[in-house]
């Protein structure tokens, strides 16, 4: 089969490899859509020791089931693989088992024509749904666990908090319009590329506006900040954007620095959460969203071929799309 291998530091081969095989308890899948997520681009970048070259990545997957009791059955895939017997899977938390693993991550991903998945992380999807619009699953479903999270220490609902989403790449741009659709009182979005900032106040009820200008919110504003980006900058912004008595969500992994302003998050009773992946019911509430047309017509996703996932990677490094979400097309 032909994929996209991840060969060393912002290196990215489209080659032929082995076609995987289904072990017990896995099925085949023939890869429709495959979006980008910025953690591959930290992997490319030569940021993550996890991911080891030459390396298949991908996790945000649609297809196909081919062969086996669901053959040719259209499925998102969820690419987190749990050990489903340890305290943490059996208490419905199956994103903190010690032993998670991740398609393109510890075993091949979606960034070919085919890839094997436990049979029971395949989520059954209706044929209204494009199979680009399904691979946003796995995006989705991580800023509705970081928003789920956040409702259940907010004092006041949603629909009356003002929100602010720090980072406007696929997973801010969905927590804005997950926000949207629960009713959010006020959204900003802060995002430095000027493409992105027309792509996302077209595509959302919010105010864009560049961190780095001097027209800024001001301090002590929002009741709810959600931190997609993950940088020492961007947690000491949130630290001051923050309402009192008001929530921090954390999505972003970009780096370990300092920035978090433990002080005023103890003196003014801030809650700060630390969001990673999903569980279950997140997945299936996202695909469902995302079925409904809950989130709009998705019209800002970009589509390449995957023999030219190479020249997307670049094009992401070097800004040179608006697009918050590029998915490849084996």
């Amino acid at each position: 089969m032909k994929a996209l291998v991840y060969t060393g530091t912002q290196s990215l081969e489209f080659r032929e490899e082995p076609m995987p095989k289904a072990s017990a308890n896995e099925s085949l899948v023939r890869i429709e859509a495959s979006g980008i997520c910025g953690s591959d681009m930290h992997a490319w970048h030569g940021h993550d020791a996890r991911r080891v070259p030459p390396m298949i990545l991908g996790h945000e997957l649609s297809g196909v089931v081919i062969g086996g009791t669901r053959d040719g059955e259209r499925v998102a895939i969820n690419p987190l693989i749990t050990c489903g017997q340890c305290r943490d899977c059996r208490a419905g938390l199956p994103n903190l088992c010690a032993s998670r693993d991740l398609l393109g991550l510890g075993r091949a991903g979606g960034y070919a024509q085919h890839v094997s998945a436990p049979t029971d992380n395949l989520l059954a999807i209706p044929d209204s749904l494009h199979a680009v619009h399904a691979s946003l699953m796995e995006p989705t479903a991580v800023s509705l666990h970081a928003i789920h999270l956040a409702e259940r220490v907010l004092s006041r609902p949603i629909s009356e908090c003002r929100s602010l989403v720090i980072g406007g790449g696929a997973i801010g741009a969905l927590a804005a319009l997950i926000l949207q659709q629960k009713g959010a009182r006020e959204i900003a979005i802060a995002e430095t590329s000027d493409f992105r900032r027309d792509s996302l106040q077209a595509m959302c009820n919010a105010v864009v506006y560049d961190p780095l200008s001097a027209d800024t919110p001001p301090d002590n504003h929002f009741e709810l900040v959600i931190d997609a980006v993950g940088s020492g900058a961007t947690r000491n912004a949130a630290s001051k954007l923050v309402r009192t008595g008001g929530v921090i969500s954390h999505i972003g992994l970009q780096d370990n620095e300092a920035g978090l302003d433990t002080r005023r998050l103890t003196l003014q009773e801030i809650k700060f959460i630390g969001n990673y992946t999903y569980n279950p019911s997140d997945l299936q509430a996202s695909l469902d969203l995302l079925a409904e047309g809950a989130l709009g017509s998705l019209n800002w996703v970009e589509t390449r071929a995957l023999a030219d996932g190479a020249e997307a990677f670049n094009d992401i490094h070097h800004a040179r799309t608006s697009a918050p979400k590029i998915v490849l097309l084996p």
